[in-house]
């Protein structure tokens, strides 16, 4: 299996504390050793960094880690390779265009009986289960909606209810984001905290490190991370149940 990490903020803010937790399961304190990436939103372009390497020992990786760049919506993954050799084009996460937007996504699971996935429109580029997913998710999405709708919540619902066709395969956690908004759908292990004023601190499972959070925010910061399995031994993490989406907006469930 791999394990994704998201985030959702009210306010461009860098993710290196929890990529810096993150970093370590994948090949140090976790198995996640067949690559690694993270897409970074910034206004409408966003910027993708991948590597097929071990995270924890990924030149690429420390790189992100010592660059804090801000964000609004973030998603993360570090790869258990199951479906598909290790390659750069298997890494995610994965990114289309619809509606003159980049939709990014990134899979921890697996799936079978998968091949009657056949999108018509987009066309995946390795050959994964998740990335082909992918591809049938926005295929179905562009046929509901041809034209970008105003109400784009109303999107990623729909998207929740494509993913649980997607479950009834396998293992189908996600994360799905425009920049605006970020998806969470859960079939059986994904986590999530909202960390708001009054700050404390924070101390990662998987790392020698603790932060202040109320020396690094502003009382008005809300900030969302979404991770399979809790980033830190300190604070109360929210267990997602089997079948479950949580879509946020900055940093906000809603």
């Amino acid at each position: 299996m791999c394990e994704l990490l998201g985030m959702s903020a009210n306010v461009p803010t860098d993710i290196c504390f929890s990529f810096s937790g993150l970093l370590e399961r994948g090949g140090n304190t976790g198995p996640h050793k067949d690559g690694w990436g993270i897409t970074f939103y910034e206004g409408k372009g966003c910027r993708t960094f991948k590597d097929p390497e071990p995270s924890c020992q990924s030149e690429i990786a420390k790189l992100v880690k010592a660059y804090p760049i801000k964000s609004i919506s973030v998603i993360s993954h570090i790869r258990q390779g199951n479906r598909g050799r290790v390659c750069l084009e298997n890494t995610h996460p994965f990114t289309r265009e619809l509606w003159g937007r980049e939709i990014t996504y990134a899979h921890n699971g697996q799936l079978s009986n998968y091949h009657d996935l056949k999108p018509d429109y987009y066309r995946p580029v390795g050959n994964t289960d998740s990335e082909l997913a992918f591809c049938w998710l926005l295929d179905k999405i562009r046929e509901k909606y041809p034209k970008r709708p105003s109400n784009m919540a109303s999107v990623f619902r729909y998207a929740a209810k494509l993913a649980h066709t997607l479950r009834e395969k396998g293992v189908f956690n996600m994360l799905l984001t425009d920049g605006v908004y970020v998806l969470a759908y859960c079939t059986n292990n994904l986590h999530w905290i909202t960390r708001r004023a009054p700050f404390g601190k924070a101390t990662l499972i998987d790392a020698d490190m603790v932060v202040d959070f109320q020396k690094e925010t502003t009382p008005n910061d809300v900030v969302t991370v979404i991770a399979t399995r809790p980033l830190t031994n300190d604070e109360r993490w929210q267990k997602m149940e089997p079948g479950e989406f949580a879509l946020f907006k900055m940093g906000e469930k809603i």
